[in-house]
This record gives structure tokens, C-alpha cells and sequence, in this order.
């Protein structure tokens, strides 16, 4: 669980350095080149540790430059503000992978109830798009604490929600399913 938080902590890096210096300081543009300083010496970093990166590290990576840039630019905000859309959009358009769910549950989860985890899956796949579109309007409003409470508050809370539903029916389904089979035996 550890090893969970620490790597999405290296995923939100630079959201969560652009928020906390915000916050500090009220200051966009002082957040935003400090989050793009950020996320570049966190990737120089891991290259010296010798870590991998992956695409999407590389792509956050290239989202936080442009986006961040064009903020500096443009003394805009609202081209950073757009970053957590672009990654729930990429994300929401993979989880539309029929089955993608199945390999991450129990076996007897993954087996007794497949055709649930495949809507979950897709369901999952909404609710990145509906974040996405969300974190846009937000964005869009230029309103820097409506956007922070949304995107430390809203974007996890229903993330928090939907696995909280989906593990309640999940379990209910599988026990139907198990004491439906144990009656016709």
C-alpha cells in the first residue's frame, strides 16, 4: 500500500507542488514555473537513481511544460488548470478496453461475475470523462480555489465513491452468485 501512495504521489508531483505553492502564496505564475521546475528535476532525478520512466511519466512530463509555458506565457491560468483533464481524458480512453478491469480482481470476483467487472470497467471509463469535463468547466471559470477544491477535493472524493459502490456490489453480486450456484447443487 506504501509503494501505491508513494507512486501516485510521484504521478501528482508537480499537481501537488503547483497547489501547495499556490496556496503559499497566491501566486500562479510563481506556482506554475516552480511546478514545471519541479516535474523536470523529479525526471532528471529518477534518471540519475537509474529508474525507469514510463510514458506516461514522460508525457506528464511534456503536459507540464507546454501547458505550464503557455500559463507563463499567456499569464493565464487556465492552461495549467487543463492538465488533470488531459490525463482523466488519456486515462477514461484506455479504460475502454472491454475486460481491461478483470486481471486487477480476485479470482473469484474475476470468475463468478465477469460481465459486472467489464461494466465496471466502462463505468470507470465515464466517470473519467465526466472528471475530465468537469475539471475543464472549473478550469475554464479561471477561479483558482474552485479549481483546488475540485481537484484535491471532488476529482479523489469520487474516485473514493465509485470504488466504495463498486466494492459494496461487487460483494453482494459475488455472494447472489455463490449462494444461487450452492442451491442448485
Amino acid at each position: 500500500m506504501k509503494d501505491v501512495f508513494a507512486r501516485l504521489g510521484a504521478d501528482f508531483f508537480s499537481t501537488i507542488v503547483f497547489i501547495a505553492i499556490y496556496l503559499a502564496t497566491d501566486n500562479v505564475l510563481l506556482a506554475t514555473g516552480i511546478a514545471i521546475a519541479g516535474a523536470i528535476a523529479q525526471v532528471i532525478y529518477s534518471r540519475i537513481k537509474g529508474k525507469e520512466l514510463g510514458y506516461m511519466t514522460w508525457a506528464s512530463l511534456a503536459l507540464v511544460i507546454v501547458l505550464g509555458s503557455a500559463t507563463l506565457l499567456t499569464h493565464d491560468p487556465r492552461f495549467v488548470l487543463m492538465k488533470p483533464a488531459i490525463g482523466h481524458f488519456a486515462i477514461g480512453a484506455i479504460m475502454l478496453k472491454r475486460g481491461w478491469m478483470l486481471r486487477y480482481m480476485p479470482p473469484i470476483v474475476s470468475q463468478t461475475i465477469p460481465e459486472y467487472v467489464t461494466f465496471a470497467g466502462y463505468a470507470w471509463a465515464a466517470l473519467c470523462f465526466v472528471l475530465a469535463a468537469g475539471t475543464i468547466g472549473v478550469a475554464m471559470t479561471g477561479d483558482m480555489k474552485l479549481w483546488t477544491f475540485y481537484v484535491t477535493i471532488v476529482l479523489v472524493g469520487a474516485k473514493i465513491a465509485a470504488f466504495a459502490i463498486q466494492y459494496v456490489a461487487f460483494r453482494i453480486l459475488v455472494g447472489s452468485r455463490l449462494r444461487a450456484a450452492a442451491q442448485r447443487a
